[in-house]
């Protein structure tokens, strides 16, 4: 989906701050919309529906949607992603009658997986009324269509549509969840959260039947891009599992907390790491518009002089100017983020307490703080792998940020409260260096890579 920053580009230059704030906000929708509105919506419900419900009924409510939101991110991962390829493919190609089968196949795929996993859990596993089982498997399921919508959100390239429709979305899951709040409880919180999240999900899907009137549905070449980009599949679930398996992890700490006889949470762990991710939403507006300019025209001015049989000299000058792109970008990412994590750790105590949370919490954010900045650069240079088509190396590197992550999550669990956090700062920090001199040899091998590791004779 590369060159969605040009248009979000225009609204930023032109010469008025109206625009440059438009601009960064439908970025930050579109790289951060999902995680964005269910975390702050968890925080805002959680807020306040504390004074309308028992204490138990809002833990009940916050670790559902925990677990759903975590494991249908995982689940839906290889769907998302796959689906992500033939979607820009149909594009590239002109073939947008494509566009709106590939999401209905794709969500009748990521729906069935859904079920599959949420059905037992809820039915037989835990401990939940009736009413509440049954609202827990439908949140589930929307859920995990959310994150497959919003891969056809970069394709509408209509900014204010999505801004509306992520807006509309939060409200409704904000008042409907905390109105039934009192007289419903979790089940009622659930319920409303649930309606909002449909919202965004089936006026998306409205939106790309208004766009794309003239559907075709072709489910087989769908599912044959999971034999031909089968590491982009596994990649779906191992880099969305490498983001959650820390906090996995971390609900066994001996601070835990048990909700309906077998669902475990650290709500400290939790909420410290959802609110040090908020940190990166800066560097991720910043990327969406500048990282997809700036390097992807220099990147399709490379491969577009390949194409014309241009000299090794042009080669070489094409090879330069990708370097200079990314190297401008880099800088600017990292001044960024890197004041933004300044002053987060600074203020941690205060953000903290403006949160509601307790003293453990202080250090975790911290080390999270740090963590995420590591973790956006390690996104960053795994982005610029996959315009590249190096999926294998990718994939490589996700295997090994997953790895590290759940090690030294559980090495630093057996030290104590005063290590937590520590995993995934270390496993943050470590899978971006190995991937940033992964990608510092392509670059330095640009040519090589272009004419000999993408050829399919040769193999990635």
């Amino acid at each position: 989906m590369a060159g969605i920053g040009f248009p979000l580009r225009k609204l930023t230059q032109r010469d008025n701050i109206l625009g440059l704030v438009q601009g960064y906000i439908y970025s930050a929708l579109i790289s951060a919309g999902p995680w964005l509105i269910t975390v702050t919506g968890i925080a805002g419900t959680t807020l306040v529906a504390s004074q309308l419900a028992a204490p138990a009924e809002v833990s009940g409510f916050r670790t559902i949607l925990i677990y759903n939101f975590s494991f249908s991110l995982v689940l839906s991962g290889p769907v998302a992603l796959v689906t992500t390829r033939y979607v820009a493919d149909a594009i590239f190609s002109r073939s947008v009658a494509l566009v709106p089968g590939a999401m209905l196949t794709g969500l009748v795929l990521v729906y069935a997986t859904a079920l599959i996993a949420a059905l037992p859990f809820y039915g037989f596993v835990v401990d939940l009324p009736p009413g509440l089982r049954v609202i827990a498997v439908v949140n589930f399921v929307v859920t995990s269509g959310i994150w497959l919508v919003v891969v056809f959100l970069t394709a509408l390239k209509d900014f204010i549509s999505i801004v509306v429709i992520f807006i509309a979305g939060a409200i409704v899951s904000f008042f409907g969840s905390t109105l039934l709040a009192e007289s419903h409880g979790a089940a009622g919180m659930l319920l409303g959260f649930t309606i909002g999240l449909a919202v965004i999900q089936f006026a998306t899907i409205g939106k790309v039947f208004a766009e794309y009137p003239r559907s075709e549905i072709r489910s087989g070449a769908l599912l044959g891009y999971f034999r031909d980009y089968w590491e982009l599949a596994i990649g779906g679930l191992v880099y969305n599992a490498a983001i959650w398996v820390d906090k996995w992890i971390m609900w066994l700490a001996p601070e835990r907390e048990v909700f309906a006889g077998s669902m475990l949470s650290f709500p400290s762990y939790d909420g410290a790491m959802f609110f040090a991710f908020v940190t990166i939403i800066p560097a991720m507006a910043l990327f969406t518009i500048s990282v997809e300019t700036g390097f992807f025209e220099s990147y399709h001015r490379f491969y577009r002089s390949i194409a014309n049989h241009g000299t090794f000299r042009q080669l070489r000058q094409g090879q330069k100017d990708i370097m200079s792109s990314l190297a401008l970008s880099a800088r600017n990412l990292v001044i960024l983020q890197g004041a933004v994590t300044a002053v987060a750790i600074i203020l941690a105590p205060q953000l903290v307490a403006l949160a509601h949370g307790d003293a453990l919490q202080v250090g975790i954010f911290r080390l999270g703080v740090l963590g995420a900045f590591f973790h956006v650069s390690l996104l960053f240079v795994s982005i610029v792998l996959a315009y590249f088509d190096l999926r294998r190396l990718t994939l490589a590197i996700q295997l090994l940020f997953l790895v590290l992550n759940a090690g030294f999550t559980i090495a630093t669990l057996q030290f104590g409260f005063r290590f937590y956090g520590y995993g995934y700062f270390l496993a943050a920090v470590i899978s971006f260096f190995v991937a940033f001199i992964a990608v510092e040899r392509v670059l330095t091998r640009l040519p090589y890579v272009a004419f000999v590791r993408a050829n399919p004779s040769v193999g990635k």
